[in-house]
This record gives structure tokens, sequence and C-alpha cells, in this order.
């Protein structure tokens, strides 16, 4: 019988990933806690409705990517693509801003697209999701950028570079679009299909093409930053004076639009070598009227998302990133594992990670099976050991050994690990 394995693009994530999510969900909490947000979980299915209203019907999300189905009802539900649409909607749904003049939150889960698997990107992928609703003053962009780096660096990320730019506003957007759309008027043919479409309904997402004939028929289309009216240009200016008193450098990349529609102003992504030609680890924007547009109060928003997967592609391989336990105890003989049973489980209860072998193994398997557990230190004994009331501890980096009075072998053991 054949064997049943994964679907294609959805990965399992094994213990020592898991070890790896579960240190980084810890920074982010830890990090994200001080600047006052706060975790908010929602569901990972919504009514299809609200991602085709906020992210818009004619981006690549919508039209190609999501994971869409009708219920027993009929009534059509979609595996959440992003997480932003789906926090406003519990920030409307639960009437939060009245509440809250100024809304921190975060939330941590998966997402799904339907597009080519490759690496740090899959169809099932987990996501850390920031939004900061209730105020658009440059500061707070320049803040929530600031947390996002703070958080990167601080999960162990190196050589990150931070890419920003203005997309303008409802005011100032349509000029530039109109110049786009002349600008590629007579040179449709060198757009790919896609491109070819989004024209006339969407012609900003040109800039997002990763196509190469699309990137070299738009080397020299207008850039935004040309058309931003001067509320537009002045909060840019001020965003960047701000990121600049913080002691954050960035690039400013006037083609970067974004993936989805909902971005106004301050757009901003931090990009990474590790990950080759996909080499976005983050990226984030403002959205001033998306809130209302999914039938909210007239609330400003900004927000980012970080992707587990492509994150901890680019962490470094180091030693401390395996999983580690603190004793391995190598008991020979019934007595002597009668004795360590009762022992790992005390230790447990006082936060070490201790392990046994609960078979008749040899001390040479059992201290091959504490190196494979990367442990700290083995503990050794058998009748011997038991007769004599003291106990072998062998420091397994440096293979030094002590003896330990069996009486009173917990506390010693305890001392001995937090004082390493």
């Amino acid at each position: 019988m054949d064997k049943i394995t994964a679907i294609r693009g959805f990965k399992d994530v094994l213990p020592e990933d898991a070890r790896l999510f579960w240190e980084v969900e810890s920074i982010a909490r830890k990090v994200f806690n001080a600047f006052g947000f706060r975790e908010i979980r929602v569901p990972i299915m919504e009514k299809t409705e609200l991602f085709k209203r906020s992210i818009g019907e004619t981006t690549d999300i919508v039209e190609k990517e999501m994971y869409t189905f009708a219920d027993r009802d009929n009534e059509h539900l979609t595996l959440r693509p992003e997480a932003t649409a789906s926090v406003i909607r519990a920030y409307i749904e639960h009437n939060m801003s009245s509440a809250e003049p100024i809304t921190k939150l975060f939330t941590i889960g998966p997402m799904f697209r339907r597009e080519r698997p490759q690496k740090g990107r899959f169809r099932q992928f987990n996501q850390i999701d920031v939004e900061l609703f209730g105020e658009d003053k440059p500061q707070f962009d320049a803040e929530i950028i600031f947390m996002l780096m703070h958080f990167l660096t601080g999960s162990g990320l190196k050589d990150l570079e931070l890419e920003i730019n203005s997309l303008g506003c409802s005011g100032c957007r349509p000029v530039f679009s109109r110049a786009v759309i002349d600008f590629l008027k007579g040179s449709e043919k060198s757009l790919c299909p896609d491109c070819q479409r989004r024209i006339n309904t969407n012609p900003l997402r040109v800039f997002d093409c990763k196509v190469e004939t699309c990137a070299s028929t738009i080397a020299n289309a207008p850039g935004i930053l040309d058309f931003l009216c001067s509320d537009c240009e002045d909060h840019f200016s001020k965003v960047k004076s701000f990121l600049s008193d913080l002691n954050i450098s960035f690039i400013i990349n006037p083609r970067m639009v974004r993936g989805l529609d909902y971005y106004t102003r301050t757009a901003f992504e931090v990009k990474t070598n590790a990950l080759g030609a996909q080499n976005a680890v983050a990226g984030g924007g403002r959205y001033n009227g998306l809130v209302s547009e999914l039938g909210g109060p007239e609330v400003p928003g900004i927000g980012f998302a970080v992707g587990f997967e492509r994150l901890i592609a680019c962490l470094p391989e180091d030693a401390n990133n395996k999983f580690r336990t603190d004793l391995f105890v190598a008991a020979l003989g019934a007595p002597a594992q009668k004795i360590a049973f009762g022992l790992i489980n005390r230790l447990r209860i006082a936060g070490m990670a201790a392990e046994m072998d609960h078979t008749d193994k040899s001390l040479k398997a059992q201290l091959k099976r504490a190196d494979k557990l990367n442990s700290s230190f083995a503990l050794i004994f058998g009748d011997k050991e038991i007769d004599e009331k003291q106990v072998v501890l062998r420091n397994m980096q440096t293979k030094d050994q002590q003896t330990i009075p069996l009486d009173g072998l917990q506390e010693s053991i305890i001392k001995i690990i937090k004082e390493r």
C-alpha cells in the first residue's frame, strides 16, 4: 500500500524547527509587549467577501491564490491568505475603537495561499502579524518600523536591509496611476499577460511583477514620489526624519508598491540575501482607509507581517540552536533505574530538562544517546555506586567528571546545572 504524504506546499514543522518557532514567538511577544502591543487570536477561516473587499478583487491573491470553497449552506468561505483583514474584522466587530483610541494588536498563526512552493515559501505558512489602529502621525510609522527591526535583529537575523516608499493617498495616487497607464501605452506587447490585464484594472501592480520583460519595460516609468501631494510628501519626509533619529538606516525604493491594494502612504520591506531572489522576510505599511472600507469607523491603521518559515530559513546555523537536555541519567541495573526514574521526574518538575534510557543498554550506548540529545551533563551509576552512596557526574562538553553523594543528589544537580 502506498504511503500517504503531505500535500505539496504544506510542510511538517519537525521538532527542531518547532523549537525555533517557539523561541521566535517568545522573542516576538517580549518585544511587542514592551511596545504596548497585545495578542489577539482570530479564526483561520473567514467569509470570502472579507478578503475580496480588503485585498482587492484584481490582486493575484484573490484571483489565483486563495483557498475558497462553498460550505453545506452554500456560503463562500476562505482560508485566510493574510491576517490584517481578519484582525480588522475583529477590531470592528468587537467595537475595540471605543475602548482604546489607539489599539495595538498582534497575532501569530498559519496563512494559506496556493502559489508555487519555493525556499521559504509554502502554501500553508506561518506569520507574525502586527497592527496599530487610531493614529496617522509619522512617528508611529517610524516606531513600528523600529520595533520590526529590533525584533528581527533580536531573533538573530543579520545583514538586513530596510526599503521604504510612499504610495500616496486617494488624492494623489490616481494621478500617478494615470501617468503609468499613459507611459505603458504602446508597450503592451512587451508585458506578460497578467500585466497586460493589469494596465486597466490595477496598473501599479506592474511594478511588483517579477517577469524580466515587465521589469525592463517599466525601468524608466514615472515614480510615485514625483506625484505625492503636499500632505503625503510632508508625512514621508517626517517618517524618514524619525527613522534617522532612531538610527535606522534605510533605502528609498520608489518602485516598491507592496502586494496588497489597501496600502496608502508609508510602505516598507525588510530584505536579506539569505533567500536568494525571494529576499523579503517582512513587509508592511499604512492603510488609512481600510477600516472604514470594511464597515468600521474612519480610523487610520499601519501594520506589518513577518514570514516564520522565511525568518527561520535566514537564521545562521548555530550549535546553540539545537535541542539541549540538561541531564541524561545513565542508570545500569534495575535498582539504579528505579532511583533514576524518580530523580528525572522530580528534576522536570523543578524546571530541568532530564532524560534517561529505560532499557538495559550498555554505558557506551547510553552516553551516545546523551550526546544525541545534546545533554549538558550525564549522571552515571549502577549497583557499585549505590553501595558506595556516590554517583558520577560527567560534563558532556569537557568530559570532566566528579563524584556526588547520593544523599541530597537532586539539590546538588540543580545547583551544578544552574551554575554552569
